[in-house]
């Protein structure tokens, strides 16, 4: 199938832009600011193999490349993470980098991430970072075809329902780790995302996709912006349906049902897609689902996914952030310089403060957690 330049998928259906190429191996240097958390945060990375064959959607790696945040041993000395070319756009936390594990209490919660379109792991890093601080153990995927760092791909922008399987197999692996396997509980295991990482929450949770559903939509009086192309980029949406009717394979396995058992609650963060998804499908979802977004949000229309969604799954519950919070709130937050030269991802209206809306964020995530885990 047809490979298409990175700049040419920079704003696919609109969903998400995640921020800019996110670096594989962070270089770190002096301390800024200790955790003020009960856990000092470790960090590392990790690859992922899957037995083959695996739909790696045209991506050049076939692997699945992870970032891993825990609780790390109280000695460690945690530093600002540092990327050339990125830290100096955004904040990505601090972490002492491949320190060892908590030893108390033995084992903890495993949450597993999915990350926007075009971003990575890292663009997670404000949640992951936080979450490990609390005890948790966060393993963040990179999605094949659909990640800053390596070339995008068609095939990685529309096959969404894939991006469920490789939160399975991270969570397999991450329990078969010589490392971090023996201080996992397998038995409360949970799943965030956010934007199309937060699509990908639903098909965990047992929701099933249908493209046709999404295009139809598109096609109805009923249409949103997340139906609209960038003007700069016309051909993204023309792209996707001719990917669709040229290759019809491409589809055969949108309408699998993607539940991983293992998986006992979820965390959307402005959730994408609402579209793709019949009711009768949402319908089926039986675990805790917790939903956030911002009534701001312009790039994902709440009404036809936050509110969808929250409508239409059994007990899902809704947290709406004011009018003036959008999208790009849940990104990492950006340095002065990033603000003034990248205000698309960067720029937020008045009055909001990207920390204070990670920080509460990241308080219903906390809670969502401690009550559907324990």
């Amino acid at each position: 199938m047809q490979r298409i330049a990175r700049r040419h998928l920079l704003g696919f259906l609109t969903i998400l832009l995640a921020a800019s190429v996110f670096s594989s191996h962070p270089i770190v240097y002096a301390q800024e600011h200790p955790s003020p958390d009960s856990n000092k945060i470790g960090m590392t990375f990790r690859t992922f193999h899957p037995k083959e064959p695996y739909n790696w959607r045209g991506a050049q790696t076939h692997a699945l490349m992870a970032v891993i945040w825990y609780p790390a041993v109280s000695s460690s000395h945690e530093e600002p993470i540092v990327i050339p070319g990125l830290s100096s756009l955004f904040v990505l936390g601090s972490a002492a980098q491949n320190a060892g594990i908590a030893p108390s209490p033995g084992q903890f919660p495993l949450i597993v991430i999915s990350h926007g379109t075009g971003g990575s792991g890292l663009s997670m890093a404000w949640l992951g970072t936080a979450l490990a601080a609390h005890g948790y153990i966060v393993a963040a995927v990179n999605h094949p075809g659909n990640n800053g760092a390596e070339p995008y791909t068609v095939e990685g922008f529309s096959t969404w329902w894939e991006r469920a399987r490789d939160l399975s197999e991270v969570i397999s692996g991450m329990l078969t780790d010589g490392t971090f396997g023996k201080h996992i509980d397998a038995k409360r295991i949970a799943a965030a995302g956010f934007s199309l990482g937060g699509y990908t929450m639903m098909e965990i949770a047992g929701g099933v996709t249908d493209p046709m559903a999404f295009l139809r939509f598109c096609d109805s009086p009923k249409a949103d912006d997340l139906c609209k192309a960038p003007p700069e980029f016309p051909s993204l949406v023309s792209d996707f349906r001719k990917l669709t009717s040229d290759h019809p394979e491409f589809m055969q396995h949108a309408g699998d049902s993607y539940r991983d058992p293992r998986v006992r609650s979820v965390f959307a963060i402005a959730p994408a897609l609402g579209p793709a998804f019949p009711q009768a499908a949402l319908a089926k979802i039986s675990i805790p689902v917790q939903i956030v977004a911002g009534e701001g949000d312009e790039n994902v229309p709440i009404g036809s996914s936050a509110k969808y969604f929250a409508a239409t799954i059994p007990g899902a519950k809704l947290k709406l952030f004011p009018a003036n919070v959008g999208h790009y709130a849940f990104l990492d937050s950006c340095t002065p310089a990033a603000r003034e030269n990248r205000p698309a991802l960067c720029r937020d209206d008045p009055g909001v403060d990207r920390d204070a809306v990670h920080a509460q964020t990241v308080q219903l995530a906390l809670e969502f957690f401690r009550a559907t885990l324990n």
